[in-house]
């Protein structure tokens, strides 16, 4: 297939070197010593050196969730370990009704018997796209009642959701916060592509709305972390590409909305505050005022930097992409894998690779494929 006249080489060649990397060294990781033959589960987490497993503690249903999504994306080769992991969400996570614990402990057992809206938004998001590319009936199925429990359970009474609740559903005290509501935002723009329902849509434009109203500064237009007003608030830079992303990528539904309108200076102020001009590093957090908070870099705001460049598309930012492409590659990819975080000096904070961060990279990798012309 032709490229685009309009990438440059670098960015081609960049795109091409990640994508790479990520069929040749990151699914392998999860294919081979990852993956827990015993319970039919990924590990937690990978040792950034070795490549094996570290000692497990937990396993959790959102990152089981994740990896159905890494492998329903990789082809023929990934379809029995996308079956095993439906099977297993189910058998270790799931009570058949749409409810989800948190977490097993390392012999397969309860753990944290919670009720996380963050955990149930991926299964959604994950049956969604599993039945996307499987065609599995079973998923569909268990997609929309993960959904319905949502709506029954979760909401708040003001438009959106609690963040969690107690094993029998009772309030907790848990707040309202903004991560698990993206999430959730992400997963019903899954189900909305596949089902095709009204409702879907009609729900995400709501919940955009209520977003608008309780999480934006009026100032920079970036989603706070916590609602606006709320003692020791913050902005994550890689929250605002992330959210850019979903709400660009989704016109139908919130072209020409406040929150669009919002997220683009989000884009604009998160650029500009929240990502390094030296190594296009993106900071971990700020102030409203564009204050650095946090100057650690986890590889999940990079990828999210890169897909919202994709996203926006301009000359400007296709160069900036290209740029991003070396500097990403070389300073957080190695022949083993990843380094999940970094200082602002480039050491590396942190000496493992989490199951879930596959899906952080295929998400930007899907986006800088699609500049190519294919995903």
């Amino acid at each position: 297939m032709s490229v685009p006249s309009f990438l440059s080489p670098s960015l081609t060649a960049g795109i091409e070197a990640l994508t790479r990397h990520y069929a040749d060294t990151v699914l392998p990781l999860w294919r081979a010593a990852g993956w827990n033959e015993a319970l039919q589960l990924p590990y937690e987490s990978l040792d950034d050196r070795s490549g094996q497993p570290l000692p497990a503690v937990r396993y959790r249903a959102m990152a089981c969730a994740r990896q159905l999504f890494v492998f329903s994306h990789a082809g023929p080769a990934g379809a029995a370990r996308a079956e095993a992991l439906f099977d297993s969400l189910q058998r270790h996570f799931g009570d058949g009704q749409g409810a989800w614990l948190y977490s097993i402990d390392a012999a397969g057992k309860p753990l944290d018997s919670s009720r996380d809206l963050y955990t149930f938004a991926f299964v959604v998001f994950a049956c969604a796209q599993y039945h996307k590319l499987s065609g599995n009936a079973a998923a569909l199925e268990l997609m929309t009642r993960t959904t319905e429990l949502i709506e029954q359970r979760f909401a708040d009474g003001e438009g959106l959701y609690l963040s969690a609740l107690a094993e029998d559903f009772a309030d907790d005290g848990a707040p309202v916060l903004q991560n698990p509501i993206m999430h959730l935002t992400e997963a019903y723009l899954a189900a909305y592509a596949i089902a095709g329902e009204p409702w879907y849509g009609e729900r995400l434009q709501a919940i955009g709305a209520a977003v608008l109203a309780r999480f934006v500064d009026p100032a920079s237009g970036c989603i706070a972390e916590l609602p606006q007003g709320e003692a020791g608030n913050r902005i994550e830079p890689g929250h605002q590409f992330e959210w850019f992303s979903l709400v660009m990528g989704a016109p139908a539904l919130f072209a020409g909305s406040a929150l669009e309108a919002a997220l683009r200076r989000a884009f604009v102020f998160a650029r500009q505050h929240g990502v390094a001009a030296d190594t296009l590093g993106v900071s971990a957090a700020l102030a409203a005022d564009g204050t650095l908070q946090d100057a650690t870099q986890r590889i999940w705001a990079q990828t999210e930097f890169a897909r919202a460049l994709a996203v926006e598309g301009s000359a400007r930012s296709l160069d900036t992409l290209a740029l991003w492409t070396e500097r990403f590659r070389s300073r957080f990819l190695h022949d083993g894998g990843w380094h999940e975080v970094l200082g602002p000096d480039g050491e590396v904070l942190r000496a493992d690779m989490p199951s879930t961060t596959s899906y952080h990279l295929l998400g930007a990798y899907q986006a800088l494929q699609a500049l190519v012309g294919r995903v």
